[in-house]
Formats: structure tokens, C-alpha cells, sequence
């Protein structure tokens, strides 16, 4: 091959180079905090607030989301295979976790934004509406109840399927009398049309469930929860959130491994900022900072108004 040959080579290798580099550069800088396109990969429990602030900040810039849905593990592995950017998570990351990104140089943004709870419901017949955490831990590990006949899990990778071995230190669930689905209203449909199953779902799927839900959710009971060596039972309300007395409380997380100052950023800053905390706590989750109220003095009278 001839010296000429090889430095047209040369040269057209180099300017293919620049040539996606800047448009990849463009790419990028067609996107900013308030502007432009972007995947959010979001844990399926906890979808229904995703949606809400993505509308609500769509309605607000010229922003578009697509929300792509899945269990925790499927919404982490996106993340960690560099396939997610932005992810809604109802955990924070762990150490083991974050040390995968500061080996390749990065430093994911965390922004926590809402506390949302496991719930356990039952069906409408059943006449007890109360649960001991203890029973529920119990059952998993193998102990039969004359309460619980079965437990209805949304999917075996999801983030209450994990936070209940967690919390019952086990590895993976029963084979025995332990059942799981693909979502949350496909286990609300099952507990709806079974007595003694009680189903675990995330709280945000009964604080907003789908109006095609309503009469499943008329036929359902969502139980009050004693806590381990604790008194009393308590419901997934947000008052119980807010003072920590329910048992099974989680906090909500947005993580941003964008890198630039892109939507990422943007819907995090929103989320956590006042609008966003207003969504969170109409929502019937509790907000990480409880939005403040402006109190006017009109002629001797207090009106007590939303900023």
C-alpha cells in the first residue's frame, strides 16, 4: 500500500473521530437541567410518584420523559451496566455499590425525596385487620399460622420481596406457600378474590392506585402492623410515617450518574424542591421536607395559604 493511501486512511480515521465526537457533543448539549430527552428507569413499587412528578414537570419545560418500569434489581442492573443514567430507587445505595462507580471514577448524585412503607393486605371478608410483623417473619421462615394461609409477592426481584428477607435475614424466598407475580395490582387482584393470603405491596400503589382498580381495592383491607419487640399496631398513614411509628418505613431515592448538567439533575433539584415535596405529600407518602404554609393577616383574619 502506498504512503498516500495510508495517510488517506489516516486522515479519514481521525475525522470520522472528531466528527461523532461532536456529534455526540451536540447530542449533549441539546440537553440541560430543563430541556430536552431522557430515560428514567424506575423501581416498579414505587411508580405511581415517578409518574406524577415526571407529568408535573413536563407540564413545566420543555422536558420529556420516558419511564421505564422494573423490579429493583432489574432497575440496579441497568445502572451498574452503564444502560441507566437516572434511576428511582426505594433504597439508598450500599457501600459495596457505590464502590462500583468510584472504581471507574464516578460519583452518583443521591437525592432522597419521600418516605413511602411496605403494606400488608388481606381480603375484605376477613374480619381481622391487624398483623404481627413477628407472624409475617415467622411464615417466611417456615413457621405455619392458623392467620396467614399464604404471602402474595409482586416479583421475586422486587424491592419488597428484598426488604422482607432482609428484615427476616433469608436469602430467597420459601418455595411452600409463598407466591409472586409480576405487580402490584396482580397481587391485589389475587388477595382481592383469596381469603387468608396476605399480599405485600409497596404503599404508593394504594395511596394512588389506578382508577381500573377501584373495585379490587374496595375488596381488600389494608392491615394495621405491630412491629418486632414493639406495642401497639399502626397503618401505613402518613401521620405514622411522619412519627416513625409504622414498622416498615422506606425512604425514596432519585440517583444521577449523568454526569453533565442535564435532566437528571434537574428532576432531582424538582422533586426535592417545593413543588415536588407538595406531589410527594398529596401523594399520601410523606415528604422528606414538609412543604411550608404562608400565613397572610387579611382586615384580623389568618388565611392559612399554600406558598
Amino acid at each position: 500500500m502506498s504512503r498516500f493511501k495510508v495517510y488517506l486512511i489516516l486522515v479519514s480515521v481521525v475525522f470520522i473521530f472528531f466528527n461523532c465526537k461532536k456529534n455526540e457533543n451536540e447530542d449533549v448539549n441539546k440537553e440541560t437541567i430543563l430541556k430536552g430527552k431522557a430515560e428514567i428507569y424506575v423501581d416498579e413499587t414505587i411508580a405511581p410518584i415517578v409518574e406524577d412528578e415526571t407529568m408535573v414537570f413536563e407540564s413545566q419545560y420543555d422536558a420529556k420523559f420516558t419511564l421505564i418500569s422494573k423490579s429493583e434489581s432489574e432497575v440496579l442492573n441497568s445502572l451498574f451496566n452503564k444502560k441507566a443514567k437516572i434511576v428511582v430507587i426505594a433504597r439508598n445505595l450500599t457501600k459495596k455499590e457505590l464502590n462500583i462507580f468510584e472504581q471507574r471514577k464516578i460519583v452518583p448524585k443521591i437525592t432522597k425525596f419521600a418516605t413511602d412503607g411496605i403494606a400488608f393486605v388481606a381480603n375484605k371478608s376477613s374480619k381481622d385487620t391487624l398483623i404481627a410483623l413477628k407472624d409475617v417473619i415467622g411464615f417466611m421462615k417456615g413457621e405455619r399460622s392458623s392467620k396467614i394461609k399464604g404471602l402474595v409477592f409482586d416479583n421475586p426481584n422486587s424491592s419488597t420481596v428484598s426488604y422482607m428477607n432482609n428484615l427476616a435475614d433469608l436469602s430467597g424466598l420459601a418455595d411452600k406457600d409463598v407466591y409472586t407475580f409480576k405487580t402490584n395490582n396482580e397481587v391485589l387482584k389475587f388477595v382481592s378474590e383469596n381469603d387468608g393470603m396476605i399480599g405485600v405491596v409497596g404503599v404508593n400503589w394504594l395511596s394512588q392506585p389506578n382508577p381500573s382498580m377501584n373495585s379490587i381495592i374496595n375488596n381488600i383491607n389494608v392491615l394495621s402492623v405491630k412491629g418486632l419487640n414493639k406495642e401497639g399496631y399502626y397503618s401505613p398513614s402518613q401521620n405514622n410515617f411522619a412519627e416513625g411509628t409504622y414498622p416498615l418505613l422506606r425512604d425514596l431515592y432519585v440517583v444521577n450518574c449523568q454526569g453533565y448538567d442535564g435532566l437528571g439533575m434537574g428532576f432531582a433539584s424538582f422533586v426535592a424542591g417545593d413543588i415536588g415535596q407538595r406531589i410527594v405529600l398529596k401523594s399520601g407518602l410523606l415528604p422528606y421536607q414538609i412543604p411550608t404554609r404562608k400565613l397572610n393577616i387579611i382586615r384580623g383574619q389568618s388565611n392559612n395559604e399554600k406558598k
